[in-house]
């Protein structure tokens, strides 16, 4: 699952891939806002922690894989 989380005052989007589910993340983010921390775990085992305060907006969604080449 790809997550795309917008940081106030921060240029560019945070991108975490997830094994968790849609509704998994929305949990944890609706529980992260406004005075809380967003904890997730991407594919690799890194974790990140993002303040509730900061989060501007979240992208919950499924990610293209596998694309490759030109479109005409």
């Amino acid at each position: 699952m790809e997550v795309k989380i917008g940081i106030q005052h921060a240029p560019r989007e945070l991108t975490v891939d997830c094994q968790e589910d849609q509704q998994t993340v929305e949990s944890k983010v609706t529980a992260a806002l406004p005075d809380g921390v967003l904890s997730l775990t991407d594919t690799r085992g890194r974790k990140i922690i993002v303040p509730g305060d900061r989060i501007a907006y979240v992208e919950i969604g499924g990610g293209v894989t596998g694309t490759v080449g030109f479109r005409s």
